[in-house]
């Protein structure tokens, strides 16, 4: 019987729920703050938990654990919920992080918009500046930057000193595919010499994590939405121009030039000599819905909103999505058949009902093909939504100062 015959339906759920993911410390002297680390994870990760399910789940004795959450109450880290009572034995007292013990900005750098988020120690976003614009100008985004940087750290106040660093997340060239956009060669080479995460450093007077995009929204996902369950997936993140993401066995795959998951550049047919075949940007990117309405005399904007599924819009939104969902549902095939990953996990910068009517096009485009020899992979929605890359930028320096393991956001435990 060949792998293919025992595989579910493509975008069937998968027959059996992945391993929890559970964090583990260490009890050897030395281990302070990778223990303490390790513990502020778990909490993360459940939300709260009393002193006896966090000896248990790390691995830790009791008497470490209660030195550890002694001194993250002390600094600020975690804070006591009220007692659950009505359970054998003692009264329990949760605990959990503290939402105002550390901040940081996350900002999106994009081809339409910028966004600045400013997140706090749960990953909830506090505050929020936007800047649209048909493609930025260096000149007027940059200083924008630098406002926004200060009128969010003013926000906090007293509590400026817990914001711990800024992580940016923009394209790798922010002129790439510029004849697609309308730009000249020369805008084009002007932005790609621009070292972005060296003008924020320049302004922030704090660390700066730079990210692609795509892999920031991916992070997004991984340590605040789909990644809590899924140990390996694709991610496939629908914008301007779409781009993606790589996680395998709970680890962001960056690939050896930091650029695993460039969809964007996926070949959609064999190559006609002396002609390239298009790729999946060309078919699945919301600049192709744009420009639709825009040849019909309507508002290209109303690609990211709801309108998109409303009169006089929702004729070309329709044939846009036919395209999209073939185009992506090839890439979804050959991703599966590289890789043998859990799932496909697809998300966007348009509003939340056309994501499930793509994902819904892209299920019955995968229904055509032939899956002999392999396990189709599940296809579900992101949890995250326009937000992730500048989430996922965010996250990056939270995860530098409070996570375990630098180079992992999770760890899969046995």
């Amino acid at each position: 019987m060949t792998r293919a015959s025992a595989s579910p339906a493509p975008g069937a759920a998968p027959p059996t729920p992945p391993r929890l993911l559970r964090p583990r410390g260490s009890n050897q002297v030395g281990m302070r703050q990778f223990n303490e680390r390790v513990v502020l994870q778990a909490i993360r990760l459940h939300g709260s938990l009393p002193k006896a399910d966090l000896a248990r789940l790390t691995g830790l004795t009791a008497q470490t654990i209660g030195l550890i959450t002694t001194r993250l109450e002390e600094d600020g880290l975690l804070i006591r919920q009220d007692r659950v009572r009505g359970r054998i034995g003692q009264p329990s007292v949760p605990l959990a992080l503290n939402p105002d013990g550390a901040f940081s900005v996350g900002i999106k750098i994009g081809r339409r918009s910028t966004d600045s988020l400013l997140v706090d120690f749960t990953g909830q976003v506090r505050q929020r500046l936007t800047l649209a614009y048909a493609f930025p100008e260096a000149d007027t985004l940059i200083p924008t930057i630098g406002q926004h940087l200060r009128a969010l750290r003013d926000q906090l106040g007293p509590l400026a000193p817990r914001l711990v660093g800024v992580g940016v997340a923009a394209p790798f060239q922010l002129g790439g595919w510029h004849r697609m956009l309308g730009l000249s060669e020369a805008q084009s080479l002007a932005w790609n010499r621009i070292d972005l995460s060296a003008e924020v450093q320049a302004m922030a007077e704090l660390p700066v994590n730079f990210a692609k995009d795509t892999s920031a929204a991916c992070v997004a996902e991984l340590v605040a939405g789909r990644g809590r369950d899924l140990k390996s997936f694709l991610y496939l993140f629908v914008d301007t121009f779409v781009g993606g993401g790589l996680v395998i066995q709970s680890h962001l795959h960056a690939g050896i030039h930091g650029n695993a998951g460039a969809v964007a550049s996926l070949p959609l047919q064999l190559a006609q000599a002396p002609h390239a075949p298009p790729q999946l940007i060309s078919q699945a990117s919301l600049w192709e819905l744009e420009q639709r309405y825009q040849a019909h005399g309507l508002d290209p904007v109303a690609a990211y909103d709801e309108r998109a599924l409303q009169p006089p819009f929702d004729q070309e939104t329709d044939l846009w999505l036919t395209n999209a969902a073939n185009a992506l549902a090839h890439c979804v095939v050959s991703a599966t058949a590289l890789l043998d990953i859990d799932a496909v996990v697809m998300d966007g910068s348009f509003c939340r009902p056309l994501l499930q009517r793509l994902i819904e096009r892209t299920r019955e485009a995968l229904s055509h093909y032939n899956w002999e020899g392999l396990w189709p992979a599940t296809v579900i929605a992101g949890s995250i939504g326009s937000d992730a890359r500048a989430l996922g930028g965010a996250l990056l320096p939270l995860h530098a100062n409070f996570a375990p393991d630098r180079d992992l956001f999770l760890k899969v435990g046995g």
